[in-house]
């Protein structure tokens, strides 16, 4: 048996800005949407890596959600850190740093943290 990982799933309070910001914060597009009435799923991710990040919004949903201590996170690896680094920090999204690991994190307009590392 043989599994392979295929997407990572958060749930988010507007689609749209998610959307955006993931375009723009790691260079995601939209790879398929499933509708319903009162839901919309997206599928992002990049050309060539079969993983991807699935953005789940419900209509009924109005408040923030829960994201507890906030200790889980989704890691991504680019090949040019400190070009990345500047880019985030343009944007105002990293919101922990951790020279001593050589990684940074950014926060998305829900509250999810992406870690950024180099590739190695």
């Amino acid at each position: 048996m043989k599994f392979t990982m295929y997407h990572s799933c958060i749930t988010v309070l507007n689609l749209e800005k998610s959307i955006e910001f993931y375009e723009k914060a790691l260079g995601l597009s939209e790879i398929r949407r499933m509708e319903g009435d009162d839901y919309k799923i997206v599928f992002l991710g990049t050309v060539g890596n079969p993983c991807q990040l699935e953005l789940t919004w419900y209509a009924d949903r109005k408040e923030p959600y829960d994201l507890g201590d906030n200790e889980i996170h989704v890691g991504f690896r680019v090949d040019d850190f400190e070009a990345a680094k500047k880019h985030h920090e343009e944007m105002g999204c990293i919101c922990f740093d951790n020279s001593n690991l050589g990684v940074y994190f950014i926060e998305d307009p829900d509250g999810y943290w992406m870690e950024i590392i180099p590739t190695r």
